[in-house]
């Protein structure tokens, strides 16, 4: 496998490039032709108009990097994950070199599904929403992209479809899964160091890249990543750097503010909207549709708020955590989105009687941690004093809780949010008992 895998074109390009990407903050991507054609298909390069943190942006600025930046820099670090495990020979005698290739492809097409906002439009769950791993499969199989794969490459557009959806049989198909989306990934190996430079912030830098890498090894049966002890330190601190991402950007409180301020627009617009441009939209066709769509109707000052002249978004009036409300959060986290809008309106009608005020049901809005979850931190340590396996959990106080218990529990909150007008009349009342009184 080690021969097959250093004659494959893209291994080779690191050490002899053929061209070079630049990406911040000073990384360079190497390219070969083949790969230089696919990341110019109309399907790829629309991922330069589509933002990676989305909303997030109205909160810290400088995060408008796109997911176009974030393929390339998943794309480089898939190139190190194989270089590092073209050593291991359990790993060379698993991973044939079409089946790299075809993870190389995983990796570097595996967010050209991505509309703008999906994430927070997928955890509303409406008939009309398509996931981004659908529209993936059809933008990897369909045109363009699937005509380079044909010309240029020994894989089946299928076989990348069926890598990023997880659709894997084999131990060695099972490895490489696991390194496309894993508690290590490329993926997150990427962003949470990429956000947090764009964010400005260190949370997610604080964790040593290169020594997480060179420890990466196979788990015990041979089918999922693992870490040898010398990257134990490296895993616990990215366990922390994806705790505290969460906590202070991905779940901050106004970067929700706005994440539910959209999700009700969408949901109460969802049968005039045009899903078919949306599936395919960059992110300023998507808030010029919104606009256009919402004018007149009473989602209009929720949409004009996001993406018209002025921001203004509902100020949090409530938080209730695991730890702190649990009583609360129970009642409320992971229900289903409709739901929760109708927990909304019966806040918002409890708070007119209350206050005597006019207030509307999107005047009040409920965010909540959604049904799905977030993939645990279950990594397992190998010890080669021991010749054993230990998961990280166990050999780590410092991440034994967030490796063990549901990580979302401990990151994601729920929030009442309102309208600047109505959360001045909240600030007079029990709003946890109304809330409990409602959600029961």
């Amino acid at each position: 496998m080690t021969d097959d895998l250093h004659s494959i074109p893209e291994f080779a390009s690191r050490h002899a490039p053929q061209g070079l990407l630049r990406l911040p903050p000073g990384e360079d991507v190497p390219l070969t032709p083949r790969i230089r054609r696919l990341i110019d298909t109309p399907a790829f390069r629309r991922l330069s108009d589509v933002s990676q943190l989305g909303l997030v942006r109205m909160v810290y600025p400088g995060a408008g990097h796109s997911r176009f930046e974030h393929s390339l820099g998943v794309y480089r670090v898939a190139l190190d994950f194989l270089e590092r495990l073209a050593s291991d020979t359990r790993f060379a005698g698993l991973v044939t070199a079409r089946q790299a290739e075809c993870f190389l492809l995983a990796a570097l097409l595996h967010d050209i599904g991505h509309y703008p906002y999906c994430h927070p439009l997928e955890d509303i769950a409406l008939d009309s929403v398509i996931h981004h791993e659908a529209t993936a499969r059809t933008a990897i199989t369909e045109g363009p992209v699937a005509a380079a794969l044909a010309d240029d490459w020994n894989v089946s557009p299928q076989q990348v479809a069926d890598l990023i959806e997880g659709r894997v049989d084999t131990p060695g198909e099972r490895a490489l899964s696991s390194m496309l989306s894993g508690p290590i990934d490329v993926d997150k190996v990427d962003y949470l160091a990429r956000d947090s430079m764009h964010c400005g912030v260190p949370y997610g830098r604080n964790f040593d890249q290169r020594r997480l890498v060179s420890s990466l090894c196979l788990n015990a049966s041979g089918d999922r990543l693992a870490v040898t002890e010398k990257g134990k330190t490296a895993a616990e601190l990215m366990v922390f750097a994806r705790y505290v991402m969460f906590s202070e950007v991905y779940w901050h409180h106004a970067a929700r503010s706005a994440t539910a301020m959209l999700q009700r627009a969408v949901y109460d617009l969802e049968n005039e909207l045009d899903w078919g441009l949306i599936f395919s939209a960059t992110d300023e066709q998507f808030a010029s549709h919104l606009l256009a769509v919402g004018q007149g109707r009473p989602a209009e000052g929720l949409v004009r708020s996001l993406f018209g002249g002025q921001r203004q978004l509902y100020k949090r009036v409530g938080q209730y955590s695991l730890l702190d409300s649990p009583a609360v959060y129970e009642l409320v986290a992971r229900r289903p989105y409709e739901w929760l809008v109708n927990c909304s309106t019966r806040l918002a009608e409890r708070i007119a009687d209350k206050t005597g005020e006019v207030v509307a049901s999107h005047d009040v809005l409920i965010d909540a941690p959604p049904v799905k979850l977030e993939v645990q931190f279950n990594v397992d340590v190998y010890s080669s004093k021991a010749n054993t396996y230990r998961p990280l959990g166990e050999v780590s106080p410092v991440v034994r809780t967030l490796a063990r218990e549901q990580f979302d529990n401990y990151v994601k909150r729920v929030r009442v949010f309102a309208s600047p007008p109505v959360a001045n009349a909240v600030a007079q009342l029990d709003l946890d008992e109304l809330l409990t009184l409602v959600a029961s």
